[in-house]
């Protein structure tokens, strides 16, 4: 019998990806470290499962797999069929570019954590917030207290971190900030183009985000060089939105 905590690394950039190499290496000493992540880049890809075509595992070598398929996939099939128990923590990353505000929605990186967390995972997102040529070694350095501080939490249920990190030298990073979601400026959503035969096809995401602005939002905290660490919940519940359909109803009458 071990007492070694057992750690399942993920991501949606694949498993060649630099970043999930850096956090592998970054966090090997905190625990049994399994990387099981998409054979192929499967950015932006959400919360998808696939259903209509059967799933691949490759071996990449001493507990590094390949799987065929999603983010979300990766992780059922961590825990359904690769690993021998459930993890003690799940993290997903890290991520090459930010996933802030409404881009959580979206991301394959939050999916594979919050699949995680819907397991009864402690789970992370981690993302460096620049779409540049990115040093992940300093990022992976930067955030390797979140997982230990995580693993140290007495909790009746785990929880789930959504963490962007600045794409400075660790040396220049101020220090950790606790946020909420910011909200994206969307530009360019959509960009059309002329193909050599003159018909138009189009690419979704042409420009870069912008983000509004506020003192405690993710976005802020990064670009005041802060690492930001937002505690998310999958319940889209609108509880004001309850009340006010409750007023509704006590006030409407059947014709």
């Amino acid at each position: 019998m071990t007492n070694k905590k057992l750690i399942l690394v993920t991501n949606d950039d694949g498993i060649q990806a630099d970043g999930i190499r850096a956090l592998a290496e970054s966090i090997e000493d905190l625990g049994d470290v399994f990387t099981i992540a998409p054979e192929l880049e499967q950015s932006a890809s959400s919360h998808s499962i696939t259903l209509d075509k059967p799933l691949r595992i490759n071996n990449h070598g001493r507990k590094r797999y390949g799987v065929s398929g999603t983010p979300t996939d990766c992780v059922l099939l961590a825990i359904h069929r690769i690993l021998e128990r459930k993890p003690d923590i799940l993290i997903s990353g890290i991520n090459h570019g930010p996933n802030m505000g409404e881009d959580v929605i979206y991301s394959g990186t939050v999916a594979a954590a919050l699949e995680g967390y819907l397991l009864g995972i402690p789970s992370i997102a981690i993302s460096v917030a620049s779409w540049d040529k990115v040093e992940f070694d300093d990022a992976a350095e930067a955030i390797r207290e979140l997982p230990i501080h995580m693993l140290k939490l007495d909790s009746a249920k785990p929880h789930l971190w959504n963490v962007n990190i600045p794409d400075i030298p660790k040396p220049e990073i101020k220090g950790i900030r606790i946020t909420k979601l910011g909200s994206r400026v969307y530009n360019d959503v959509i960009v059309e183009k002329k193909d050599p035969r003159g018909k138009a096809y189009f690419w979704i995401g042409g420009g870069k985000p912008g983000w509004s602005s506020g003192n405690d939002t993710d976005f802020a905290a990064v670009s005041k060089s802060y690492i930001s660490v937002t505690p998310l919940r999958p319940d889209m519940t609108d509880y004001e939105g309850i009340q006010l359909l409750k007023e509704w109803i006590t006030e409407w009458q059947p014709r």
